[in-house]
């Protein structure tokens, strides 16, 4: 479950590209918060802590922002990289109120290694990631599925996603999210029961 960091930032006051390509020349990210109450703020910070921050508290984990002295819960939402060169360009905090679930996307990964695939299947992966809906205090890091006893033919859809308490999966459509299917060299027969 989610551990709150406090993270140190500035607000900043030139905005748009010139003033952002100088903050970057002098090794600092800017970013902005985005509060609940629709009050935008923008901020700067040094790139090498905002690395370590991400690394440890990743999109999933409520950070206290400290913006000059004022504490703000928020997650970070979004991380813009530049598109060659291994830097950070800009971060998107986004405000929460640990008293209100949030829908949010977290990595699914699977453990251990399937029967199905050591009869000769296959581990197919649909999806990456699902969207989960918790209070930010409850969003877990991610869904960790164990395949162990899955056969040839066996799939598990998001709505059978073992998740935490007060956790919940949020869809439209009852999806498959990995199966075991026959590998490449089964029968047509096998194939076309899939």
């Amino acid at each position: 479950m989610s551990e709150k960091i406090t993270f140190s930032v500035t607000k900043r006051e030139g905005l748009g590209k010139g003033a952002n390509r100088r903050l970057r020349v002098a090794g600092k990210v800017p970013g902005i918060f985005y509060s609940t109450t629709g009050e935008n703020i923008p901020v700067q910070m040094n790139e090498m802590p905002l690395v370590k921050l991400y690394e440890k508290a990743g999109l999933t984990n409520v950070i206290a922002l400290d913006i000059d002295g004022e504490v703000k819960d928020c997650l970070i939402w979004k991380l813009e990289r530049h598109p060659f060169k291994n830097r950070l360009q800009h971060v998107d905090f986004y405000g929460i109120d640990p008293e209100k679930e949030i829908r949010i996307k977290i990595p699914v990964r699977t453990t251990g290694e399937s029967k199905g695939v050591k009869l000769g299947g296959r581990l197919e992966e649909y999806r990456q990631v699902v969207t989960v809906s918790a209070k930010p205090a409850d969003i877990p890091n991610e869904v960790v599925v164990d395949v162990t006893d899955f056969d040839i033919h066996t799939f598990l859809k998001v709505s059978e996603l073992e998740l935490p308490e007060n956790v919940t999966a949020y869809y439209d459509d009852d999806f498959k999210v990995l199966a075991v299917v026959p590998g490449r060299g089964s029968s047509k027969t096998e194939e076309a029961e899939d």
